[in-house]
């Protein structure tokens, strides 16, 4: 999508980032919990939830697929354990996410039901989940791969073996719970260290399953209502650490924030372009680690990116794009292409976006040659094509030479409502 004068615009400042952030709760994590409690029989609290706009599709889903959502502010409480078809299309706005965890869930459940999004999501693609479940023997069709789709479910799979095609947490994580109720072991091969919250979900709500970056093992048996608190987003917090690392002045810590290491790609990937990124106060929250993230600046260069630490760092190459443009000399992106079938051409997009600021960029199927030290202020209002992570990662890119106008503020509450003024903050501060 390109700029269109309605929306709300914001400009991005040059300056340093300092002082104490604590940044919206894991947006990853926050669907799962929704998701698993209301599977599970029994009434869960879950605290700190991701208010952005994609967690509150799922909060409504699981809502129209039969639990009992109670929103007290500072908590979430979902009753779980007695799902039904929903009345009416469950409208996944622009959250892949949603779409392809409850596609699984609805599944393996018995569920009929049909989905749909916004222009956005329509466009991305629904076949690499719709195949796994296929085999599981429920009904899925899709529209030319995309959405609207339907699903027939079926009850209480047999279970067995599934091959991942790719690397992909959501379709391990939608044949998972779409084996709640399996009667038989399940396993998923082929994964390449994609996120592992849904694996440490289920365990929380008291599955026997076993991970260890390749294969998924899960055993029969019953999820337990639980407490749960949602640690701090890395990905929301790694704006603000990308920001302080190429800006000079700069020193930020980012509390409770989650450091499970199918995430923390972003900030070895920091680390190997020269960042001062340091973890304090590591602790377990609910089955997740967390732990205090401080970044300072000092000089980068460039370095290579591929491999797992793209899986490991997927939400993150866009901004790690913007690091690069800072650093000294050329760091090169591959294994990436899955980046072209998010929310935008997340490569393509990128790439538009650092040639406007003076920045040489190659683009490639699978990634980036980009080479910094051309970086400056743009000429024209930079658009952001309706993606929340394009839009915050502009402003990581302005702190060392802005300003940077951005052509629509609203598309960041997808994921972190509140960023614009939490970043003003950090550049005020003392």
């Amino acid at each position: 999508m390109g700029s269109n004068p309605t929306f709300p615009k914001v400009t991005f400042e040059r300056g340093p980032l300092r002082g104490d952030v604590r940044v919206a709760g894991d947006k990853s994590i926050s669907h799962r919990a929704l998701i698993v409690a209301a599977a599970a029989r029994g009434t869960s609290r879950i605290s700190a939830l991701n208010r952005g706009a994609d967690v509150l599709a799922t909060l409504a889903a699981v809502g129209a697929l039969g639990a009992s959502v109670d929103d007290r502010g500072d908590a979430v409480l979902v009753s779980g354990g007695t799902l039904h078809d929903p009345r009416e299309t469950i409208d996944a706005r622009n959250s892949g996410t949603t779409t392809r965890l409850l596609l699984g869930l609805c599944a393996g459940h018995g569920l009929n039901a049909r989905f749909d999004g916004d222009a956005s999501l329509r466009r991305r693609p629904m076949e690499r989940v719709a195949r796994p479940l296929r085999e599981l023997g429920a009904e899925i069709e899709t529209t030319d791969g995309r959405l609207p789709a339907t699903v027939r479910g079926i009850v209480a799979p047999a279970g067995g073996t599934y091959a991942l095609e790719i690397a992909s947490a959501q379709v391990k994580s939608a044949i998972l719970l779409a084996n709640l109720d399996a009667r038989g072991t399940v396993r998923v091969t082929g994964d390449r260290f994609s996120r592992d919250h849904t694996e440490r979900m289920l365990r929380r709500f008291g599955r026997t399953i076993r991970f260890d970056g390749t294969t998924v093992e899960m055993e029969p048996g019953r999820l337990a209502a639980q407490d749960v608190r949602v640690p701090g987003d890395l990905s929301g917090a790694a704006f603000f650490l990308a920001g302080a690392a190429m800006t000079p002045g700069s020193d930020i810590v980012v509390r409770e924030v989650g450091v499970n290491g199918t995430r923390t790609g972003f900030v070895d990937a920091l680390r190997a372009m020269g960042a001062d990124v340091e973890m304090g106060g590591e602790r377990d929250l609910d089955g997740e680690p967390v732990a205090d993230v401080r970044a300072r600046y000092r000089p980068l260069h460039g370095t290579t990116l591929d491999g797992e630490l793209v899986v490991r760092s997927i939400d993150e190459i866009t901004l790690l794009a913007c690091v690069a443009a800072h650093a000294t000399g050329t760091t090169f992106i591959r294994d990436a292409a899955d980046l072209r079938g998010k929310e935008s051409d997340r490569l393509a997009t990128i790439a538009e976006t650092l040639r406007a600021c003076g920045v040489a960029v190659e683009e490639r199927p699978d990634g980036l040659d980009v080479t910094g030290g051309g970086a400056r202020a743009p000429e024209r209002t930079l658009a952001t094509h309706d993606d929340h992570r394009i839009a915050m990662a502009i402003a990581a890119l302005a702190a060392p030479v802005g300003p940077h106008r951005i052509d629509d503020e609203a598309c960041i509450a997808v994921s972190f409502p509140d960023f614009v003024p939490l970043w003003h903050a950090a550049q005020r501060s003392d």
